[in-house]
């Protein structure tokens, strides 16, 4: 249970959901670090659940000096970075004829602008050798109603995970995306109302071709194993951790 002893990671949008169970698998491993997020509640909760491991660090990953104040306070605490879960996204709603100017905006800066600085902030405090983990969706893969923005930002995250790897094989950087399908966290309570969410939850599982959704826990061992010595080989790739979803979905 220490694959990840003395690295030190910072893990985006690290509160809840999938960046939680990052989190949560990262700490089992032995890792230390901070997770990051907006809101005060959440984090807290997080943050007590995780112990010493980790601090929590309220910021706005789309705010260029919030991410400068992330690494400047994780590395002063922990020492040089050794991961980057830039996890913090949103599954944003619209489709061509819906999506406003503001929406389009606001949808790119969190999905995939905030990716990119996250990555570019997070360089001078990282250790040579170490690992980016970037966390996709399978909405970059398959054109799912109303997710129109969301996938093609996600597509584009996909891309950057190679041009990191190139960018950065003078350190031996390397990125890598974990792209989950649906997944069970919070972020159903945003689009579903509660007394809704487990026939929905239900009728994903039986869309998908293993029979069941995603758990946070699924991403984070799959995170842990990208963080870890035992992926040294794997650069700029993408792993797909959807139940099948993207390839074998009828």
């Amino acid at each position: 249970m220490n694959k990840l002893s003395k690295k030190v990671a910072v893990i985006t949008g690290g509160n809840s959901g999938i960046g939680f169970g990052i989190a949560e698998a990262f700490k089992n491993e032995g890792a230390v670090g901070a997770i990051v997020g907006r809101n005060q509640n959440t984090l807290a909760t997080a943050a007590a659940q995780l112990g010493n491991s980790f601090i929590a660090i309220n910021a706005d990953v789309t705010n260029a000096d919030d991410l400068d104040s992330v690494f400047k306070e994780t590395a002063e605490k922990f020492g040089k970075i050794d991961v980057i879960v830039a996890n913090a996204g949103a599954g944003t709603v619209g489709t061509v004829e819906t999506t406003s100017e503001a929406d389009y905006n606001k949808t790119m800066d969190l999905n995939l602008k905030s990716v990119y600085f996250t990555v570019q902030k997070a360089l001078p405090y990282m250790n040579d050798g170490g690992s980016i983990i970037l966390i996709g969706s399978n909405a970059a893969h398959r054109a799912y109603p109303n997710f129109t923005l969301y996938g093609a930002a996600k597509a584009a995250v996909v891309f950057l995970a190679k041009a990191f790897s190139s960018d950065l094989l003078g350190r031996k950087i390397r990125a890598n995306v974990i792209t989950p399908g649906t997944t069970d966290t919070p972020a159903f309570e945003k689009f579903v109302p509660l007394e809704q969410i487990e026939a929905i939850k239900t009728h994903f599982a039986g869309e998908m071709p293993i029979g069941r959704i995603g758990q946070p826990s699924d991403i984070g061992k799959t995170a842990v194993f990208l963080a870890s010595d035992d992926s040294s080989f794997i650069l700029g790739t993408e792993i797909l951790v959807d139940g099948g979803m993207t390839y074998l979905a009828k």
